[in-house]
């Protein structure tokens, strides 16, 4: 049960952080200062936004489940 566990970690952590890159920058941030802005004209519609909002929501609240899980099962 650990094993598995630790595997879904370790893949919602990876979708995580490529999620999380895939998000339009917001402003003068990090985002711009390697290439946001470049690709401003490039940015999807408000839909894709969205929907990636939305995703990346369920694969954070799947990742915290299953820390929230790997701990339970390593505790006993």
């Amino acid at each position: 049960m650990a094993l598995t566990l630790s595997i879904l970690l370790v893949i919602t952590s990876v979708l995580m952080v490529l999620l999380v890159l895939l998000h339009k920058g917001k402003g003068s941030g990090l985002s711009d200062l390697f290439g946001g802005g470049v690709s401003s004209s490039y940015g999807g519609s408000s839909v894709v936004e969205k929907n990636l909002d939305r995703i990346t929501i369920v694969v954070g609240g799947l990742w915290f489940a299953g820390v929230i899980a790997l701990s339970l099962v390593l505790k006993n």
